[in-house]
């Protein structure tokens, strides 16, 4: 453990961030990097558990009373070494993960958790910094080769695993860009693209290949080329089917859905020539009260937005945790504050769309809403399909030059035609495709799958540790046996392949 008393003596800290007028200025990352000595205090904070509960609350099975103790020692190289077990990209979790790890820390029962995203991001850019992380190539081939669809932080796990055993693999991306939605979904003041591009120079010195331009389904990438060109195919697609809001005026021009705002605002970052979706002297309107709401709440500001409004379907969720119906260690339903937020803008909660309204000119210029209420526990689930009731005379306009559609996604693309059309996955009643829990093989021979595809949209920290163990999948198919590690298997707990 840390200092046996230092979870009595040093209190919980974080990065601080950067004033809001300056951040607001720029795409620059909001978070500044924190002080060594301050980041030792939060090794300390680490507890003796008996049980260390971060571990179930972390996908990935970190390591976190390991590295947290070796940080408060200032063994700091060892720590990385410690989280690289489990973790090939923890500059990614460490600055986008929400951190189910914190929720299930001990020391949350009677206080602040330990800030242990801060630890793992702060010991990934100190790898960095002191040249610690270096390609790590398979001393030997096996002459099997993998092609990985999808360049997202599953695709590039299971790409890096599968590399490091000897196995020829081929990431195969549809975008001009490498890195799926850490690319063109998160916001540089999020995380500046640099980090993935220095990973992917790593795997490219490992002898990952990368292929940009290659939409699989297509003419020049038919699956039929995959299934005879490859000894195993690994999708990690992502979902990135959008839900829509099916309600009067959704053909008004100045609607879009978060995911084209967003992407085409990265590109503009990254010095691309495009038309962006400018939010400049607009009001306007977000629906959605996610991460990806929060992502547009950001750009809005950094754009010039005139005012902007977040309307999100659900109550405000309540300050403290309600242990009756949301006990620890479970994830805490508790309403949250983003530095979006902290920025401007307006929350709407228990508030539902009933109609776009427009002008002369087919553009929106304003929405009708409803207060609503559910009429089920959003914590505790609803016992039945989620209904809400609409709350009488509570009709309010508000006005919207600019509305942008951030709830949610449906499963994974499936144009007629495409990709999984061709293979014929099996799909579940949620637009996933079906898995084995363990190997993560699909219902097509050699085809296995990862992710977000087989989720539906989560968090990174669930991507990557699926994209480890389908890995361990596909090694095990083609060699027999596997010696990579399996992280999920249902509590964390590796489970050998037969």
């Amino acid at each position: 453990m840390g200092k046996p008393t230092g979870f009595l003596e040093f209190p919980r800290q974080t990065a601080p961030k950067r004033p809001i007028p300056l951040r607001k200025s720029d795409f620059l990352e909001v978070y500044e990097p924190m002080d060594p000595e301050a980041l030792r205090a939060q090794g300390a904070r680490c507890m003796d558990c008996g049980v260390p509960f971060c571990h179930q609350g972390c996908p990935l099975g970190n390591l976190i009373p390991d590295w947290n103790d070796l940080v408060y020692k200032d063994q700091w190289k060892a720590a990385l070494d410690r989280l690289h077990a489990t973790n090939n990209f923890p500059e990614f979790t460490g600055k986008l993960c929400p951190a189910p790890c914190e929720e299930a820390c001990v020391l949350a029962l009677i206080d602040k958790p330990v800030a242990i995203k801060q630890v793992e991001a702060a010991l990934a850019e100190r790898g960095w910094e002191e040249d610690w992380i270096v390609p790590q190539p398979a001393p030997v081939r096996t002459g099997k080769r993998v092609a990985v669809v999808g360049s997202g932080p599953a695709g590039l796990a299971a790409a890096q695993q599968l590399a490091r055993v000897g196995h020829d693999v081929v990431v195969l991306e549809r975008d001009d860009r490498l890195g799926g939605l850490l690319r063109y979904g998160i916001p540089d003041f999020k995380m500046e693209k640099k980090h993935i591009d220095r990973r992917i120079a790593q795997m490219q010195a490992e002898g990952v290949k990368f292929v940009t331009g290659a939409e699989i389904g297509s003419d020049a990438w038919p699956v039929r080329r995959l299934l005879s060109e490859f000894d195993a195919v690994c999708l990690a697609a992502g979902a990135l089917q959008a839900r829509d809001l099916d309600a009067p005026g959704r053909h008004l021009q100045g609607i879009y859905q978060a995911m084209d705002f967003l992407t085409r605002q990265n590109r503009q970052v990254s010095g691309d020539p495009v038309e962006l979706i400018s939010a400049k002297d607009k009001h306007v309107v977000i629906i959605g009260g996610g991460d990806t709401a929060a992502d547009c709440l950001g750009t809005v500001h950094r754009q010039g937005c005139r005012d902007v409004r977040q309307f999100d379907i659900y109550p405000e969720l309540p300050a403290e945790r309600q242990v009756e119906e949301n006990p620890w260690p479970q994830w805490a339903y508790v309403a949250r504050t983003t530095p979006a937020h902290e920025e401007g803008g307006e929350r709407i909660h228990a508030r539902q769309v009933v109609r776009f309204l427009g002008d002369d000119f087919g553009r929106v210029r304003a929405i009708d809403t409803v207060e609503v209420r559910p009429t089920f526990s959003r914590i505790a689930g609803p016992a039945g399909p989620k209904r809400f009731e609409v709350v009488p005379g509570s009709e309010r306009t508000f006005p919207a030059d600019l509305v942008l559609l951030a709830i949610g996604f449906v499963g994974t693309e499936r144009p007629a035609g495409g990709l999984v059309d061709q293979l014929g996955l099996a799909i579940d009643a949620r637009g996933n495709v079906v898995v084995d829990p363990f190997t993560h093989a699909t219902s097509v021979p050699k085809v296995f799958a990862c992710g977000d595809m087989t989720r539906g949209a989560s968090l990174i920290v669930w991507a990557i540790a699926e994209g480890r163990q389908a890995a361990a999948g596909i090694d095990a198919f083609l060699m027999g046996q596997t010696d990579l590690p399996q992280p999920l298997a249902h509590g964390n707990h590796a489970r050998p392949f037969a």
